[in-house]
């Protein structure tokens, strides 16, 4: 159901951290004309942890109504609490949306049975498909393949967003999930092998200031073609990695502030990108073409 190029898409602020509704529309019309398949609302580059449950409600409210189709529309509703994810998956899926992103529980460190019971209790929840989010160096904790085969098999839980950059593990997934399962790379430096080796795609954060190029890339890599998907894949490589030079999306809110897509807004506990890393960010655009 979900494949090629999403975004897991940053949430324009105003400098007093409001939100930027005028600024939302204008990175929605942005990715529609630029190949994105998708967008996740209130994932991690969304600032998720600083959102309130109204927000998230609004953005993912406007995104439905102004993508009209034109892309998929997915909604982050993670949280450390099975109550609190099951309470906001089964009140986001009452919007028409095409899926809920649901991460593992962060700071409590569950057990594998203890993730199992969480995603089963939320699929049972929610209207909407859902895509599980393994990112274990946020969470503190590592959602395994055998947990991810066995959830798998649960009506309503149609793929997984894997960021341990690891090729071996995409394998694996791939291999022991059901063919209509997807596995999706949550590590945009890896996404190209990672598609190449049998992943439907990426929740990106590289396409925020970059989709066209990411979503070729992996158009390329979903058809096999190696060569083209590594041509088109170096001049971003540079992106990949100094997105991530301070915490996400400090970097990525940075670059499409010089983008003139949005403004200088961010929500503490972060803050500006620092000086020190902005001639690196400034030279990855550059590099990519998007400057």
């Amino acid at each position: 159901m979900f494949s090629g190029s999403l975004v897991a898409i940053a949430t324009p602020m105003r400098p007093d951290g409001a939100v930027d509704f005028g600024a939302w529309e204008r990175l929605l019309d942005f990715h529609a004309a630029s190949g994105t398949s998708g967008i996740v609302v209130g994932g991690t580059t969304g600032e998720s942890a600083t959102l309130s449950d109204s927000e998230l409600w609004e953005l993912t409210e406007r995104a439905c109504t102004h993508v009209r189709k034109r892309m998929h529309v997915i909604a982050g509703v993670g949280t450390s609490s099975t109550a609190t994810t099951v309470e906001r998956a089964r009140k986001m899926s009452e919007l028409p949306i095409d899926g809920l992103l649901v991460v593992t529980p962060a700071y409590n460190r569950p057990t594998q049975e203890g993730l199992y019971q969480h995603f089963a209790a939320v699929a049972r929840a929610a209207r909407a498909p859902v895509i599980m989010y393994n990112v274990p160096a946020r969470t503190a904790v590592d959602m395994l393949p055998a947990t991810v085969q066995r959830l798998s098999q649960l009506p309503g839980l149609v793929a997984v967003k894997e960021a341990v950059p690891d090729l071996e593990r995409v394998r694996k997934l791939v291999d022991i999930c059901p063919k209509d399962f997807a596995v999706l790379s949550g590590d945009d430096a890896t996404t190209r092998r990672s598609v190449l080796a049998g992943a439907k795609g990426v929740i990106s954060v590289t396409a925020n200031v970059a989709p066209r190029a990411m979503s070729d890339m992996v158009a390329a890599a979903l058809k096999g073609d190696a060569t083209a998907a590594a041509q088109l894949d170096e001049p971003i490589a540079a992106l990949h990695r100094d997105l991530f030079l301070e915490a996400n999306p400090i970097p990525t809110k940075w670059a499409l502030m010089r983008m003139g897509m949005i403004g200088s807004g961010i929500r503490l506990p972060l803050t500006e990108l620092s000086a020190q890393y902005q001639p690196a960010v400034l030279a990855a655009l550059s590099t990519a073409g998007v400057l």
